[in-house]
């Protein structure tokens, strides 16, 4: 039977719950709110908010035919007492005269009069409630914020107990535009920096919302750029990287040290090194045979903002050993945006077909072309990317024999 119980019912209310229709209907009594789109300001960033429901709110019903009525009628009598018991629902008639059964009366249309009736269909007053004085604080409050809450009304009520220290910290940054000191610096009552960068998502979008453009970093994003955006330092960034000739005066009384540095005073070293080999794997970093003027630094990724800041390395010879996959190439591409001169090692042809017995899977590829690949890293990387040898192949570095490396280091000896 495909007629809609009153289960059904609850179901599609259910669902405009689910979407915030319901909560979203609630900005008629937000002063100066419309579900409409409302601008932004920052980077041309808006919020549309979808319109919530209207009432009286019609339900989408599928009843009995005609024919059903006269084949099915004890069916359609217990259909009819459901939908009458349902509570919450205002029931449309429809009356007409059957060529069998004569004069009849079913549901034609179920409407929800009111936002209660709704709520109360899905049990949904109290947190409605709730999400009402959100509203009624955050307009008092902060009335720039109301249009993130029409837009996320589920996501503002998981919030809800923390909504007074995220206001805290929206109202500290707000008096305290871009102020030079570490998160764990800001001195508010009852909230600590963990807090602060736990929720760092939610309150980008609320700081962008409430501070002037000329306060925040626009070309910063994402949380792990929160505190570069608005103006707070960031803990330094640091290079780790390993001499590989023990005559180079780096460290008394250290033959090959392991040194960990941050970025500026990697920069200011100025090492009097020929080559410079940078590997994404520590044992091999560690493992790295002694070669006459050289280091071997711990690469950092996708991120080579740090390493750019090294003037010097320009007149270095850069070798880069990085997997055997389409984000190991990649890698290397955005490495030559910032040292042109970098060649690839242990990243061929020879060195993959060598390894087939220990190849692994790579969860997602890079697709995109990679404008700064040499002929013949980029013949290597389209038969990766189109799975020429295998779906999704990747042969992790420290997967490479020992054996093998040696004899490529051996040309730099």
């Amino acid at each position: 039977m495909s007629w809609t119980s009153a289960d059904d019912l609850k179901a599609q209310v259910r669902r405009l719950w689910e979407r915030g229709e319901l909560l979203r209907s609630m900005a008629g009594g937000c002063e100066g709110i419309a579900p409409t789109v409302v601008p932004v300001g920052q980077e041309g960033v808006s919020i549309g908010l979808r319109a919530g429901c209207s009432f009286p709110l019609r339900l989408a019903m599928k009843g009995p035919t005609s024919t059903e009525l006269a084949e099915r009628f004890q069916a359609v009598r217990e259909w009819i007492a459901g939908m009458v018991g349902a509570p919450h629902i205002r029931i449309e008639w429809r009356e007409f005269n059957h060529r069998v059964l004569g004069p009849q009366r079913v549901p034609q249309t179920v409407w929800l009069d009111d936002l209660d009736s709704a709520l109360g269909m899905i049990g949904k007053r109290a947190d409605a409630a709730r999400f009402r004085r959100l509203l009624d604080q955050v307009g008092l409050h902060r009335p720039a914020l109301l249009p993130w809450f029409l837009q996320r009304p589920l996501q503002a009520l998981e919030l809800a107990d923390e909504c007074e220290c995220l206001m805290a910290v929206v109202d500290w940054i707000a008096q305290h535009p871009r102020p030079g000191i570490y998160l764990r610096q800001v001195d508010i009552a009852g909230v600590h920096s963990k807090f602060i960068e736990r929720r760092r998502g939610v309150l980008t979008e609320w700081l962008d919302l409430v501070l002037p453009i000329e306060v925040i970093s626009a070309d910063r994003s994402g949380s792990a750029q929160f505190a570069a955006r608005y103006g707070f330092l960031e803990k330094p960034v640091r290079i780790r990287f390993r001499v590989l000739d023990a005559s180079l005066p780096i460290l008394r009384g250290a033959a090959l040290p392991d040194i960990s540095v941050d970025a500026d005073s990697f920069a200011a070293l100025n090492l009097p090194v020929r080559r410079v080999f940078i590997t994404e794997n520590e044992t091999n970093l560690l493992a790295f045979p002694p070669i006459a003027n050289a280091i071997v630094v711990f690469g950092a990724g996708y991120g080579w903002d740090a390493l750019s800041k090294a003037a010097w390395l320009s007149r270095c010879c850069i070798h880069y050993w990085g997997d055997i996959d389409t984000h190991g190439f990649a890698i290397l591409d955005q490495l030559r945006s910032r040292f042109g001169h970098v060649e690839s090692l242990l990243m061929d042809r020879a060195t993959l077909m060598e390894h087939e017995a220990v190849w692994g899977q790579e969860a997602d590829q890079v697709l995109r072309d990679l404008p700064r690949l040499d002929h013949a890293e980029r013949a290597l990387f389209d038969e990766l990317r189109h799975n020429r040898l295998r779906s999704n192949l990747r042969l992790e570095q420290e997967h490479v024999r020992f054996r093998w490396v040696e004899t490529a280091l051996a040309l730099f000896a």
